[in-house]
């Protein structure tokens, strides 16, 4: 199974990775975590792309599909892959069906998690970060025990200054536009599945494992 899953900030796709690579057995691939391993091992890979946003800037696509392109080999995606946070664009779409036909492969499912902008807003706007590890809590949703500490390192949470209401609705904005072109390519490889993420992220888990099942 090689799942590619989508969805706007703030629908939930990191969360629905990590449960369905629990839940399936499949490594969860995200550029992310991806980019910053690379960084911290210092690889070839990495060390670009250290220099490259050390100096402010963005790291191109090629260097973030070269990243793909190297993980594809590790042996742990021998079953499939849940992967997360890529593709954004038509082109890095197109260019992950390049990548992945070299060594055999194929895209076999895309589920996008289709949200609201209410729902998306209230989420971002409540979300706490760790300030060491990463990982995600929400004011409301799903608060630590400690209040302002993180559950598993005990490091504290700060909300990213971006998680306010004027710059989601901007984000969602330019989502939008890039999303559009990527619908139209999946939807015309009849790989693309939408499902409502604004339900309880138990019942989107469901839904997408009853997706895979039928693939």
């Amino acid at each position: 199974m090689h799942l590619v899953l989508l969805g706007p900030p703030g629908a939930g796709k990191g969360t629905q990775a990590k449960r369905l690579a629990e839940k399936l057995s499949l490594p969860h691939i995200s550029t992310g975590d991806i980019l910053r391993q690379n960084v911290k091992t210092g690889s070839v890979l990495g060390s670009q792309a250290k220099g490259i946003m050390d100096k402010g800037l963005l790291v191109s696509d090629d260097l973030v599909a070269a990243m793909l392109d190297e993980r594809f080999n590790n042996p742990d995606i021998k079953k499939g892959f849940i992967l997360d946070g890529y593709p954004r664009t038509l082109s890095q779409a197109e260019t992950l069906d390049e990548i992945l036909s070299r060594k055999g492969l194929a895209v076999d499912l895309v589920v996008y998690l289709n949200t609201s902008d209410e729902v998306i807003i209230k989420r971002l706007t409540g979300r706490l970060v760790c300030s060491k590890c990463g990982a995600n809590f929400h004011a409301l949703n799903m608060p630590p025990k400690v209040i302002g500490l993180c559950d598993n390192c005990q490091s504290v949470l700060y909300q990213r200054t971006d998680d306010n209401e004027i710059t989601v609705r901007k984000r969602l904005e330019v989502y939008k536009n890039e999303v559009a072109s990527l619908i139209k390519y999946y939807n015309q490889q009849r790989k693309l599945h939408s499902l409502n993420a604004d339900l309880d992220a138990l019942e989107v888990l469901e839904q997408i494992t009853l997706l895979c099942a039928k693939v």
